[in-house]
């Protein structure tokens, strides 16, 4: 029967489409379902790492995403209240290291279209929107999920059930998995305009500004084309109301305090979202597997959050196929389980975390020292090489490569 061989897949965003189709092209049975009514036109992720092209390649994406966004092979680091470069990195030097020395820009929605149109030639695969996964129960040899549409629940039978439904991830509740970690206080207001900031102020498209009152990330996507947008990223003021951080004075103000200008902004995109430094308890529990942000969240510096979720789906999707198709048993899961999550808490968060605090210092010291050791990491290549290996999230995939089980942790 095809429910002996289906993955049930609840989350129909990048993560849960990758999953959806590595799965498809091994002839596996597969039915994903997603809450909303479609594709959602999210731009909230955009920074595509080496490491992640590298997957996306081995799945034949990436052309189609080099295509739909930005080659940035360069990223600064800049002090505001001097209003100087502190240093450069150039992802050149990991020429010997990956096929792909540079990042793309691409946002998360056109990676969704770009699997999804994948997805549209493999008659095994549905992806069912307006679909919300409402209740998970498992036995030893299947598992099934309720699921509500229009106001009516049908269930459906698997072999297995990935859980890439979000942060807020109803699959990973059901299955009593616990999220570990902690929320900032601080909510990140993201605002998008056509302004030109590498013409006018010399930024490249990826900046991290420091400044001990109010950091600020700048980067470039390709939008609808050119000449593109550029999203600015701050932190906010706890104590303000989201009315208040969100209103057209109050963006004003923020971009004209950060970026003065003799005239408004013209901003056609602003957002407000909380941010979490999770990772769940385990990423697997019997016929339950987690990935993406339902399996570990973390602040958008440096861009390694969905880079990590299309990671997840490349590992898991491997794993899964060997074991459906009867190549490999369920200690394949267990390991898959293992190397994600060690490699979450040891390099996303850890990468992510060193990130914020590094822009955000306050005292004069610790913000000279970070300067001299970012400026003295850029001029030295070996360092610099190293720097990049892990800011590419290179060596975090040859980390998980290297995890065969608990005893090589």
């Amino acid at each position: 029967m095809q429910e002996d061989r289906r993955v049930l897949i609840a989350g129909g965003g990048p993560v849960g489409l990758f999953c959806a189709l590595l799965l498809g092209r091994q002839g596996i049975p597969v039915r994903v379902f997603d809450a909303n009514p479609d594709l959602q036109d999210d731009p909230r992720a955009a920074t595509t790492h080496p490491a992640t092209l590298e997957v996306l390649d081995e799945a034949g994406l990436v052309d189609d995403l080099i295509a739909a966004g930005l080659v940035a092979p360069i990223f600064q680091f800049w002090d505001r209240p001097t209003n100087t470069k502190v240093a450069e990195f150039d992802h050149a030097i990991l020429k010997d290291d990956t096929k792909f020395p540079f990042v793309v820009q691409t946002e998360q929605f056109k990676t969704s279209r770009i699997i999804m149109k994948r997805l549209l030639a493999l008659p095994n695969v549905e992806v069912l929107f307006n679909h919300a996964v409402t209740h998970v129960t498992q036995d030893a040899g299947s598992v099934t999920v309720t699921v509500e549409s229009h106001g009516k629940t049908s269930t459906h039978k698997g072999a297995y059930l990935i859980g890439a439904d979000g942060g807020r991830s109803t699959v990973r509740k059901q299955c009593e998995i616990a999220f570990e970690g902690f929320t900032w206080e601080e909510r990140f207001l993201v605002l998008t305009t056509p302004f030109d900031f590498a013409a006018n102020r010399g930024f490249c498209y990826r900046t991290y500004i420091a400044d001990p009152a109010e950091w600020c990330n700048c980067f470039k996507v390709a939008a609808d084309g050119p000449p593109g947008l550029w999203r600015t990223v701050f932190p906010t003021d706890t104590s303000l109301s989201e009315e208040q951080v969100m209103s057209d004075e109050a963006v004003q103000t923020r971009l004209q305090t950060f970026f003065p200008l003799d005239r408004p902004y013209e901003i056609v995109h602003r957002n407000l979202y909380t941010t979490h430094q999770r990772v769940a308890a385990t990423f697997r529990k019997g016929r339950v597997l987690l990935a993406g942000d339902s399996a570990h969240v973390n602040n958008s510096i440096g861009g390694m959050g969905l880079n990590g979720g299309l990671q997840d789906a490349a590992n898991v999707s491997e794993k899964l196929s060997k074991v459906i198709l009867g190549g490999g048993g369920d200690d394949l899961l267990e390991l898959y389980s293992l190397q994600r999550r060690t490699v979450s808490i040891e390099f996303v968060q850890a990468q992510s975390i060193a990130n914020k605090k590094r822009l955000e210092a306050r005292d004069a010291e610790t913000r000279q020292k970070n300067f001299a050791e970012l400026s003295e990491t850029a001029a030295d290549p070996a360092k610099a090489r190293e720097f990049l290996l892990k800011a590419s999230m290179i060596s975090m995939q040859r980390r998980a490569a290297s995890i065969t089980g608990p005893d090589s942790i």
